[in-house]
């Protein structure tokens, strides 16, 4: 009788040993692909039943509002720590400077971009004027009051500014505080401690709402497909496609030469936040990705201290998809309605944009908003703009997704620079070391040869200045290991 022969199951190749997936066990794969899936279902659900993806707005507002409960409370103490931990305020205000100038630079290269593509494709000559509903934009209307604009970004209630998610107030209430705690020292440790474990804490809450992505991410894209269809499409086709073009451009060839400028790996950069992009390009929200991509960006290597200053600053100073769209819009409508649009028109509409652009995080339907109050200075009609929100959530998706890069970007940006800066403290601390060494030394010779008798220098003593300076990005790092990449 033939042995029956024993197989070993470590001897198998590996896909032979691991189990089939089913179908029904999608929860197990990883949430980009379940997100993706997601974003399939959504569509069908949205053409076969616009009824039910109507009604299933609520669960991607659920998603949304779970991201939202804990952006401040994670905001907060990742600023008020950030800022702590440096050696200096001027630290801080060099940081901010740095962060201000870029903002401006890359947002007036997009804008003339912008302005460029649209005058260049000639797009809104023939555009539907007429069927532009001037009520749905009434409510909007009413301009931008710059001074309330400023007070809404100062709280006289730093509470009601946490309920309300008013994150402009929370990043200057937390850079006082943070600043504070450094100038009082060893006194502020324990709520440095403190800050510390609720930061842990929303991290890990972050790591249980991002699971619940795929179901918001369905809830929106049924929403989307059943509420707006594609009526509007064939008319304003070539806004789309140019806003789609420059936002291309912008993340095909601005932004990696401004990362070749500034020595950041803009590749293994997208590789690395590229999933948080798709979620926010199919939820049309930054808030939805902020607290794990401030995690992301950490495990990528960038100093914690940086990233929970510069992105959450981005997020109100820094939209770089948005701007470009309020240009290409502007062109359009100008185009549209046959408004001047020469070199000195568009200049204007750039100038306008820069200022407007800049601080509406907090603004309710901002880009709206901005656009209304760009056009009235060019002579725009209201209603005008109304023509643009039957596709708006097309666009939308698009800007929202190169926001949250061009902020990433400026987070890798702004540390290579604090980077380089800490370098020349340390070499110029170096050189003076090394000055007052041979300045000691030679006092010494000196000595030696007038009282011929042997005298020991300093030089084998001498301590390299250069250890005194700490490195900046070793401040803030301390955690990214313990927290992971939860996403």
């Amino acid at each position: 009788m033939a042995a029956h022969s024993v197989v070993n199951p470590s001897a198998l190749p590996a896909a032979a040993q691991a189990p089939r997936r089913r179908w029904w066990q999608v929860w197990k794969l990883p949430v980009g692909v379940q997100s993706l899936i997601g974003v399939g279902v959504g569509a069908l659900v949205g053409v076969l039943a616009p009824g039910v993806g109507e009604g299933l707005k609520l669960v991607g507002t659920a998603f949304l509002n779970l991201v939202q409960m804990v952006v401040v409370p994670l905001v907060f103490p990742l600023i008020v720590l950030g800022i702590a931990r440096m050696e200096s305020v001027k630290k801080v205000g060099r940081m901010a400077g740095k962060a201000i100038l870029y903002f401006e630079v890359v947002t007036t290269l997009i804008l003339v971009l912008a302005v460029t593509l649209a005058k260049l494709f000639d797009i809104g000559a023939n555009a539907p004027v007429a069927t532009a509903d001037p009520s749905a934009v009434a409510q909007l209307d009413k301009g931008i009051d710059f001074a309330e604009l400023l007070l809404h970004a100062i709280p006289k209630n730093v509470f009601a500014a946490f309920s309300e998610g008013n994150l402009l107030a929370v990043i200057l209430f937390a850079t006082f505080l943070g600043v504070a705690l450094a100038a009082v020292g060893e006194p502020g440790k324990p709520m440095t401690t403190v800050l510390d474990s609720l930061a842990a804490a929303m991290f890990k809450i972050v790591g249980y709402v991002i699971r619940l992505a795929p179901l918001g991410v369905l809830g929106f894209i049924a929403y989307d497909v059943a509420h707006y269809g594609f009526g509007n499409l064939t008319s304003l086709l070539g806004f789309i496609g140019v806003v789609y073009l420059g936002l291309v451009i912008v993340l095909g060839v601005i932004f990696p030469i401004i990362a070749a400028s500034f020595g950041v790996r803009y590749v293994p950069l997208l590789k690395s936040i590229g999933d948080l992009a798709g979620l926010a390009f199919v939820t049309r929200s930054s808030e939805a990705v902020l607290a794990p991509l401030l995690l992301r960006l950490e495990k990528f290597g960038i100093s914690r201290s940086t990233t929970s200053f510069v992105v959450p600053l981005g997020y109100s100073f820094n939209t770089d998809g948005s701007v470009l769209y309020q240009a290409v819009a502007l062109v359009f409508l100008a185009n549209a309605y046959g408004l001047d649009t020469s070199l000195p028109a568009l200049m204007l509409m750039v100038g306008v944009l820069v200022i407007l652009s800049k601080g509406m995080a907090g603004v309710a339907s901002a880009s709206i908003v901005v656009l209304l109050a760009a056009g009235a200075t060019i002579g725009l009609p209201p209603e005008g703009v109304a023509l643009l929100l039957g596709v708006d959530f097309i666009v939308d998706m698009a800007r929202t997704g190169v926001n949250v890069v061009g902020n990433s970007l400026a987070a890798a940006v702004i540390d290579k620079s604090e980077l380089k800066s800490v370098a020349k403290a340390q070499a110029k601390a170096g050189d003076t070391a090394r000055t007052t060494t041979g300045a000691s030394t030679t006092v010494h010779d000196s000595t030696e040869l007038c009282a011929a008798t042997p005298v020991s220098t300093h030089e084998d003593n001498a301590v390299d200045n250069t250890d005194a300076v700490p490195s900046f990005a070793g401040t803030s790092n301390g955690h990214s290991k313990a927290h992971g990449d939860r996403t």
